[in-house]
C-alpha cells in the first residue's frame, strides 16, 4: 500500500500532522510522508471573503504530486469555501488524489470560545477521514452516525462519528485492496 502525503500550506502546530499521521494508520493502514509546506496559490485567496478558494489550492497541489497513486491530504488553517457553498470543512476529489481540510473552523476560538485541543483533534480526524474517504470513492453518506456524513455545520461534525458504517467500511475496504 501507498503511503499518505502530508502537505501542510503554512506553519501548523505540530500535534496536527501527528494526529492526522495516527488516524490515517490506524483507519486505513496507510504510512505517512511529511511533504514540504506549500503556498496558497494567489488566485485562491479570496481578499473580499477573507478565505481561499479550495479548488484553487487543489489544482496548484495536483502538479506538484509525484507520479504514482499516492494520495495527499493538504492541511491548512485558512477558511476554505467553493463557488456554491459560503465555506467547507474540507474538499476532495471523489476517487481522485487531494483532500484538503481546513482547521479554521474546526477551531473553538473561530466562534469566540476558548481553545480546546481535545475538541480540535476530534474534528479534524473526522475531516481527515470523511475527505479521504472520498478519494477512495466513497460518496456522503445517509447515516448521520457514519464519518461519510455530510457536515454542513461544526456540530454536525461533532455528532458524527469518526467511525465508517459497514456499507462505507465495506466500499473503503474494497478500494484499499487495490490500490
Amino acid at each position: 500500500m501507498s503511503a499518505l502525503l502530508v502537505i501542510p500550506a503554512g506553519t501548523l502546530e505540530s500535534w496536527v500532522i501527528d494526529t492526522v499521521k495516527q488516524a490515517v494508520h490506524v483507519r486505513f493502514g496507510m504510512e505517512i510522508q511529511l511533504l514540504d509546506p506549500t503556498t496558497i496559490p494567489e488566485e485562491a485567496k479570496n481578499e473580499s471573503r477573507r478565505q481561499i478558494e479550495a479548488t484553487q489550492v487543489m489544482r496548484g497541489v495536483l502538479p506538484e504530486l509525484p507520479a504514482g497513486k499516492q494520495r495527499a491530504v493538504v492541511l491548512l488553517d485558512e477558511d476554505l469555501f467553493i463557488p456554491m457553498l459560503t465555506f467547507v470543512f474540507g474538499l476532495a476529489q471523489v476517487g481522485g488524489r487531494v483532500a484538503l481540510v481546513s482547521l479554521a473552523r474546526l477551531r473553538q476560538e473561530y466562534y469566540g470560545l476558548p481553545a480546546n485541543p481535545d475538541v480540535v483533534r476530534t474534528r479534524l480526524v473526522k475531516e481527515v477521514l470523511h475527505e479521504l474517504g472520498h478519494t477512495f470513492g466513497l460518496v456522503h453518506c445517509p447515516d448521520i452516525r457514519c464519518v461519510m456524513s455530510v457536515a454542513n455545520t461544526v456540530q454536525h461534525v461533532d455528532q458524527k462519528s469518526s467511525e465508517f458504517c459497514g456499507g462505507c467500511r465495506s466500499v473503503l475496504d474494497d478500494a484499499l485492496r487495490t490500490t
